[in-house]
Formats: C-alpha cells, structure tokens, sequence
C-alpha cells in the first residue's frame, strides 16, 4: 500500500510539473549567462550613428532595458546618442569598452559596418553577453560559421537585424510556405532593384589615389579596424559609402540579401547549398581596378540547394537579381510586369505563386485561386523588443544565429561567387571548400590588419 501511495503522489507531481513546463516558456539559466528572471537588461550599444542611431532608440523604448554605455569611433555621432541616454557611459574604442564595463552589461547590438561585425560579436560572445548583431552577420563565410558555432556553444541569445522578420508579412508568408498553399516549390526568385540605390549606396569606383586628413571628430585608424589601412576620403566611406568597397562592405546582395531571403529560408527550410554562380555588369568585370575594391553596381546571383518535402524535386534553384538584373518577365507577370515590387520574393509552386513584396503583406496568385483566404491573426511584434524579452527569459528571438547563420553564410557565398563570375562554385559545407574552384577560397576568409587580429 504505501509502494502504491508514493507512485500515485510521484506521478501527481510529474503531471503537475509537466503541466507548468507547457504553460509557461522554458527558461534555461547558464553561468554566466544574464540573470533570465532580472527585471531590467543592461545593455550597450556600439555604433550609434545611423542605422544604429535607429536601433539606439528601439532598444529605449523597451521598458525594461537599461543602456548603460554607448560607444561610436564618431564623437558627433557619440554626442547626439549621449541626448537620448544622458547616464551612459561614452567609449570611443569598444575594446576599453568591454574591458571597464565587463561586470556591468548583459547584452550588446553591434551596429557597425559589416568588416568589424565579427571582432565585436566573436568577443561579446566569449564574454557570455547576448548578441543582437545588424545584417550582414559577418563579412566573411568563415566569419559568420565561426559566429554561429560560438554562439550556440555560448548559450547566448542572439537575433539578427533581419527587423522585418518579426512583422507580420515576413511571418505570414511563413506560415502560408509551410502549410503548403501554392504546392510543392519549382523555383524561387528574390530581387532587390530599388530606385536611387545605384546612385546612394554603389559607388562605382575605383578608389581615388589621394586622401586627406579626416575630421578631428573621426578616429580613422579605429573605424578601418581589421581592415586594411586606407587613406581617408570624406565622400565615399564614412558615413554610408562603405558598403560599396570589399574592404568593409559585402555589396548590395550581402546587404539586404537578408531581409528579402528570411521568410523564404524559414518557410521552406533550406540548407547549405550544393553551388552557387554569379553574373554581374560587364563594366565591372572587364575593369580590374573596379574588380579589385567594389562590389558590381548589378548581380545575378544563382543557388543550388537540396531540395525536401516541400519542393518538386531534390533539387532548388534560387535566383536572385539587382540593379541592372531583374526577374524574367514571366515571373513579373505573374503579378504585373509594370507593378512587380523593386523589393520581393517569389515562390513558384505546383498550385499557384506567393510574392512576398518586402516590409508587406504576402499575396498568392493568381489572386482568383485564393480569394477565400484571410491573413492569420499574429500578435504585433517588435523585432528589438523580442530580443530583450528573449535575454530576459521570456521568450525565444526569431531571428537567432542557429536559423540566421546559416542563411547569411549561403548569401555571402554569394559574394564569393561575385569575385570570380562566370565560374560554378561547387560547395562543400562541411569541409568548407569549393573543390572545383579553389583559387576562390581565398574570398572564404580575409586577412586582418595587424593588431586586429580575431
């Protein structure tokens, strides 16, 4: 009887802590770890001019966030960011940053240009901080791999700045992927041919022979970081040209790559690609100055990747197109050549299409196959926001590395492939080599500048 009494209590308790587990989010405390159960998430911020300036004040508007330091190589920019949070501390170098506030933050977002990603998250994460990480992620494949891998070894909480994931059109058409409404997948088209961009963000190149002094507000040497030293030049690096330049930026593919690919990466599963090529301007590629500093004005850059139960056959092909390269004009067609978004994917399926126009809702085609279908009802999410609740333990970001990662190492392959166009590169993931083209390892992994070694 008494065995029989302490079974029957055992399995009580058993169904009630399982029931407790199901109601509530699963919280996991590691050391070293941010408190999950703290009220308030001390954080810095490094970058905040800009696009960090934006992510500065996202962050603010949480309730429960403390930014207790701020640093920015632009004492401009580092004073304007000082009127919002007027009790951070100021650092001009992120390193003396983590060196003095080591004990007195939990998390970062790293909201500086793509070249020195790596050097700031790679060491955050040693340090068990959380990492919100703008996109690109990394500027290199072998970057982004060995970020991943950190931060999943790490147990940190990570979320890339893929913002519009969190929306309510990039998790729609996730949703509406993965219940299988247009069918098995045949093919997907990405592009981004937004108007002005050649002229904004696309400097042609080549680099001007001479410098000049940059402004007294500016430390150069720390902007460059693990880049090869330049001379300064103030129209075409610092604040928003840098994208444009291999040093520092990844092109206009690596830059918003991210944002048009995510919902199509999560809905249909993918992994790592079998290959990948490129086709770019002929301007560019007949120019070995231009080749040797800029990314091309123009990409089409075409993947391989395995196929699965959500697609035709055990192969998919995904194409992606900018400035001069746009989709066939059978793919506009099937929502309006004259109207197709600059900015959108496209799933092509066995029962219908889904353009995903970027920052929108999704649409299925054609519009008269799928006029009984009502968007589903998602909570408004704020993708900043979520990664805070997520270090605080209450929930899981959407954009974390072990998903991001491995999306953004296929999307900078895709650079890879730029610098050598025309030529198939065969991947190995595993290995990390394209055995058929191994003169393009080279682009796999960049050399860092001496002192700034990762």
């Amino acid at each position: 009887m008494k065995n029989n009494a302490q079974r029957n209590s055992r399995r009580k308790f058993l169904l009630a802590t399982t029931a407790s587990l199901i109601a509530s989010p699963l919280v996991f405390s590691l050391p070293g770890l941010a408190n999950p159960f703290a009220k308030k998430l001390r954080h810095v911020s490094i970058g905040v001019g800009g696009m960090g300036r934006h992510d500065l004040q996202r962050f603010i508007a949480h309730p429960d966030i403390e930014i207790i330091a701020i640093c920015d190589v632009d004492e401009e920019r580092l004073q304007k960011a000082a009127e919002l949070v007027p009790n951070a501390r100021r650092y001009k170098d992120w390193r003396e940053l983590f060196k003095n506030e080591k004990n007195n933050f939990d998390s970062i977002n790293v909201s500086v240009p793509d070249h020195n990603h790596f050097a700031i998250a790679f060491e955050a994460i040693k340090k068990k901080k959380h990492v919100y990480c703008q996109k690109p992620m990394c500027h290199d494949v072998s970057e982004i791999r060995q970020l991943t891998n950190a931060a999943k070894k790490a147990g940190i909480v990570s979320q890339l700045g893929t913002q519009h994931a969190s929306g309510k059109g990039d998790r729609t058409a996730v949703q509406w992927i993965k219940e299988g409404h247009i069918g098995k997948i045949k093919k997907v088209y990405l592009c981004s041919n937004r108007p002005g961009a050649t002229e904004a963000y696309r400097f042609p190149g080549p680099r001007p022979q001479a410098g000049q002094d940059p402004p007294k507000v500016l430390d150069w040497d720390l902007w460059t970081g693990t880049a090869p030293m330049r001379p300064y030049n103030p129209t075409i690096y610092h604040p928003s040209k840098w994208r444009a330049w291999q040093d520092f930026g990844t092109g206009w593919s690596g830059d918003i790559g991210c944002h048009i690919f995510d919902a199509v990466w999560k809905g249909l599963g993918l992994e790592a690609p079998f290959s990948v090529h490129a086709r770019v301007q002929e301007s560019w590629q007949n120019s070995p100055e231009r080749r040797a500093d800029t990314w091309p004005q123009s990409n089409h850059i075409t993947w391989v990747f395995p196929g699965n139960e959500m697609t035709v056959s055990n192969e998919l092909t995904v194409e992606w197109f900018d400035g001069e390269f746009y989709p066939p004009e059978e793919v506009r067609a099937l929502f309006s050549i004259e109207d197709y978004p600059a900015e959108s994917a496209m799933l092509v399926g066995t029962k219908g299409s889904m353009l995903i126009p970027h920052t929108k809702m999704p649409l299925l085609l054609p519009n008269e196959n799928f006029g009984h279908m009502v968007f589903p009802e998602l909570e408004e999410r704020d993708h900043y926001h979520h990664f805070v609740d997520a270090c605080l333990g209450k929930t899981q970001t959407e954009s974390h590395f072990a998903h991001s990662g491995p999306m953004t190492e296929a999307i900078i392959l895709g650079t890879v492939a730029i610098r050598v166009p025309g030529k198939l590169l065969n991947w190995n993931a595993k290995t990390m080599k394209i055995p058929n083209v191994p003169e393009a390892e080279q682009f796999l992994k960049r050399k860092y500048r001496k002192g700034w070694e990762v």
